[in-house]
This record gives structure tokens, sequence and C-alpha cells, in this order.
């Protein structure tokens, strides 16, 4: 579904001046609407489409980015970049609507900002991480910095062996900024199981901080 070519393209003769239209994200009917299309084998609804979840996923990386440090290297567009990349190499991207392409992307951003953390070694045992608090995890831009990426996938591991949803569901809402009716929708569940699920891990993840820094 997902394609490696970079959806947007700007082609011009030598010396012209081109202004790039960047399209305006999809909204969840139409996503779903070109997702149909597709697959009844329409190419210029696939055009579309990959334009669209471009732009989620640029959208995504600008909001966890915005809280980098002054050292951070890894930039917004390298991001979006290789987070594209590894949905287009990934079987398991062919999402049915919005949401999914979404819960599919948080994983992908998170893989990605763990490995350019560990390639940093950002945290060494002895000091010079900041603290991390409950509430880094309702802001995309508290999870940009290395030593909080690294802090929050550990836990976020422990946990899963826990609770495999709950796991889940902080993933898609701290590295996609997904709203709990977007995660209802990916994971086929009700708000109020979701919003259950985001009170107990958060409860849980507060007393793991708690431990972890005593």
């Amino acid at each position: 579904m997902i394609r490696s070519a970079r959806p947007l393209r700007n082609r011009c003769r030598e010396g012209e001046t081109v202004h790039l239209r960047i399209p305006a994200m999809l909204t969840a009917e139409e996503t779903t609407t070109l997702l149909r299309d597709v697959r009844r084998g329409s190419g210029d609804s696939r055009l579309r489409l990959q334009d669209g979840l471009y732009q989620e996923l640029r959208a995504v990386a600008e909001a966890i980015m915005r809280g980098r440090s002054a050292g951070q290297t890894l930039q917004p567009t390298a991001l979006v970049h290789e987070a594209w990349m590894k949905l287009a190499a990934s079987e398991a991207a062919d999402p049915n609507d919005r949401a999914h392409f979404m819960a599919i992307a948080a994983t992908a951003m998170r893989q990605i900002l763990v490995d350019h953390a560990r390639g940093r070694a950002a945290i060494k045992r002895g000091g010079g991480a900041r603290r991390l608090s409950i509430d880094d995890f309702d802001a995309p831009d508290r999870v940009a910095a290395p030593d909080q990426v690294l802090i929050i996938d550990e836990c976020l591991r422990r946990l899963a062996r826990l609770d495999p949803r709950q796991a889940q569901v902080v993933e898609m809402r701290v590295f996609s900024g997904m709203t709990v009716e977007e995660v209802a929708t990916a994971l086929s569940m009700s708000t109020r199981t979701v919003e259950l699920d985001w009170r107990m891990a958060r409860a849980w993840l507060a007393d793991e901080l708690g431990h972890d820094h005593e």
C-alpha cells in the first residue's frame, strides 16, 4: 500500500521557478475512501493517499521534534523520511483507515527515535539525564530528547510484559499524538476502555518512574 518513493515531486526545467504546493492532510473519511479506491486499483487515489499520509507523518514529526534540545541532530524532515521508508519496507503497513495508519506510524516513530538515541549513547549511568515526569507522556514534544526517548521506551517494554494493550495505547498517544477516539478506532475498542487503559497505564508508569529515581 505504501511505496518507498517520497510522494511529493518537484520537477522543473533549469532556471524555471516552481512553487511546490504542499497538499493538505486528509480527513479520516477521505483516507478511508481513498484506501477503498486504491484497493480497487485507482492510481490517482494512490498518489493522493500517499501525499496525505506523508503529510500526516510530517505533522507528527514536527510535533515531536518541537521540543528537541540544542544538541539534537535528528531533524523533523529526516525523522519523517526515515519513518516513511520504514513503513514502505514493512509488509504490515497496509492500513485500513487513518487511525490504523497512525498506529503503525507510532511504532515506526518510536523505533527510529530509540535507534537514534542509542546511536548517540544519550544516557550514561551516573547522571546527565533529566528526571522524567509522568506529564512527559502527555506531550509529544517532550519525547524528542534522546535520554527521554530511551527511558520511555524502557518503561513501555516493561509495561508490555504486563499488559501489551496498555503499552500499545501509550505508544499511540505518545509517539503519534493520537486521541482517545483515534486509538479506540485503531484497536476496535470503546473509548471508555481506552480511557481506562490510559489511566491505569499512567498510574503504573508514574509508580515505575518514582522507583527508578529512588
